[in-house]
């Protein structure tokens, strides 16, 4: 089995967004004293931010509507919306191959829950959008008051885009594949001449945890905690190192989109995506969910803590109430899992299901989307 990869952080914050903007247009030596500034505060006081930011964090619940609908009619199941029920139960969560955030192996029990059988497509997303008029936090013009002394020109609308580099460069250094680019959102995956036209099956990226909380407030949903999104993953099975079994490749055959070939530069190709691939291209897990390794990065309700494992609740646990990342400890993180179409065993391996990411809230890139779960009761026995 492959040794797993050194800690590396696998995203960019909010400040190194500006950054990397600030040095399209020339300004960094006017600008980078503040990011330095901003990113050297307390992470406590990090933790008033997103509100700070005008982006309200709302913990949606279901809808009274469908709990309605499912006791007048128990066999009604149009209120789940497609949704896959996972039964819950207990399940050793963690790994001792990975890294350090994922021990101890620890066991946990979560009750019942829907989730969605996919990750949510650029179809749906529209048809939210549509609906309320929501801006997503790509499209937003960042304020002036977050970056008072940022000049005007360098506060503009954008997100963080995979741009491969033309040679070899140090894995340590993940600014050397990230670029901040201006006009590149839900609608625009690469930049403002790309679109989603064809890709309407394809999962939506470029938003940020509080874009996700908006859409499952809308749909009478939720996101899953960390730990109901681990215990979904592995599908009732105990500890394998992919959610299929052991082996990468059984049979020699793909699972999942992940890279393949020499990251950040050199993808081969073999499981027949550059990128993001349609939601449902590869098999699904024993619960029958799709996409629960590779493809994009996950969202969770989760705060990110390296050691909350160790004092974690055994039953149905709900994440600490504090954040604290040592990469970047002014920045209060939430838990993304499942990895991406760029994760590779050389670099993050996070298509494992144990893997646990982290990105400030208000950060969208173009590998990270989400999927929502909700409760209900289960579907009546056959």
């Amino acid at each position: 089995m492959s040794k797993p990869p050194e800690p590396n952080p696998h995203q960019v914050s909010p400040w190194k967004f500006v950054l990397a903007l600030v040095v399209v247009v020339g300004l960094v030596a006017l600008i980078s004293p503040l990011l330095a500034r901003k990113s050297a505060k307390d992470y406590a006081t990090r933790y008033d931010a997103p509100k700070g930011l005008g982006h309200a964090v709302v913990e949606p619940k279901p809808t009274e509507s469908s709990a309605s609908t499912a006791k007048q009619n128990p066999n009604d199941l149009s209120w789940t919306n497609g949704m896959v029920w996972i039964p819950g139960g207990t399940f050793q969560m963690g790994s001792e191959e990975g890294q350090p955030d994922e021990k101890p192996v620890h066991e946990v029990t979560v009750d019942g829950f829907w989730m969605d059988k996919y990750e949510l497509t650029n179809a749906e997303f529209e048809k939210f959008i549509k609906a309320t008029g929501y801006v997503t936090i790509a499209e937003r013009k960042p304020k002036q008051e977050d970056f008072p002394e940022a000049p005007p020109e360098a506060l503009v609308p954008g997100s963080i885009v995979f741009t491969p580099p033309p040679g070899d460069v140090p894995l340590h250094n993940h600014m050397a594949w990230w670029r901040y680019v201006p006009g590149a959102n839900w609608r625009h995956p690469e930049g403002p001449d790309s679109t989603i036209v064809g890709r309407e099956k394809h999962p939506v990226v470029h938003v940020a945890w509080f874009d996700a909380v908006a859409y499952a407030k809308w749909a009478g949903k939720r996101l899953p905690t960390e730990a109901e999104w681990e215990f979904a993953a592995r599908g009732g099975k105990e500890k394998l190192t992919y959610i299929w079994g052991n082996e990468k490749t059984p049979d020699g055959k793909w699972m999942a989109n992940f890279w393949q070939g020499k990251f950040p530069n050199g993808n081969t190709l073999q499981d027949g995506f550059k990128s993001q691939s349609p939601v449902g291209s590869f098999p699904p897990n024993d619960y029958g969910l799709y996409d629960m390794a590779g493809n994009v990065w996950e969202w969770t309700s989760d705060w990110y803590l390296p050691d909350y494992y160790a004092k974690s609740p055994k039953a149905n646990p709900q994440g600490p109430q504090e954040s604290y990342d040592p990469n970047e400890p002014g920045v209060w993180k939430r838990i993304t899992r499942g990895g991406s179409y760029l994760c590779t065993e050389a670099y993050c391996w996070g298509y494992r299901p144990a893997m646990r990411m982290k990105t400030s809230p208000d950060t969208g890139l173009n590998h990270t989307g989400f999927r929502c779960v909700r409760n209900g009761p289960p579907p009546p026995k056959s």
